[in-house]
């Protein structure tokens, strides 16, 4: 089980045509569980959600159903990591611990202040960070409407870009080959302006 889970994106065509509109359900539920669930970062991500945009460029699926049971999945899970970090990760901090002290999580807080919102909406382009934002956010105690802000803009992003992609270009086999090449480059141009400010404050 765990292994289909793993692979979805590959059995997600016999999916459909087996089960129909419960694809949807299923999508939702392993977004949701990758994004909300510390400890599920290796499930399929960027790739499943290629997929479902080039099985919706075929007809098999409504793209428009498919983008918003993921871009649901994708805020509720988000909330979910916020919310188990916040009301349980500080416990992770303490003197005995060599790697987490408590002047860490001050500097976590800092940094979340500073930077929050940026990294919860880039992180959701980037592999396993997508998984681990969320509950540092809640553990950095990030205001909540600013953290649900951004995750709904995040989320909205990712599902529109990567979906997009598989609906108009799921058949080009280089796209499909550097996936997640692709998608860091998205990310990183995304970025770009916030390196540049920061380096530029550091300078003067």
């Amino acid at each position: 089980m765990l292994d289909f889970l793993v692979h979805l994106d590959q059995h997600l065509m016999t999916l459909v045509a087996d089960h129909g509109v419960w694809v949807y359900a299923m999508v939702f539920a392993v977004i949701f569980c990758e994004t909300g669930l510390i400890v599920m970062p290796f499930l399929p991500g960027d790739s499943l959600l290629f997929i479902t945009g080039a099985i919706a460029g075929s007809g098999h699926l409504s793209v428009w159903m498919a983008g918003s049971a993921i871009a649901t999945a994708a805020i509720a899970g988000d909330n979910l990591n916020y919310w188990i970090g916040r009301r349980y990760g500080t416990r992770l901090f303490n003197e005995r611990s060599r790697w987490l002290r408590r002047e860490h999580l001050a500097q976590t807080e800092a940094f979340y202040v500073r930077h929050g919102g940026k990294m919860v909406m880039l992180a959701r382009f980037v592999p396993f960070v997508r998984t681990f934002a969320p509950f540092v956010a809640g553990i950095g105690h990030m205001p909540w409407p600013v953290f649900a802000g951004f995750s709904v803009l995040g989320a909205l992003l990712w599902t529109g870009v990567v979906v997009s992609l598989g609906y108009f270009l799921g058949n080009v086999p280089f796209l499909r080959d550097h996936l997640e090449v692709i998608i860091l480059g998205v990310a990183g141009v995304m970025i770009l302006p916030v390196i540049h400010r920061l380096l530029r404050r550091r300078r003067t």
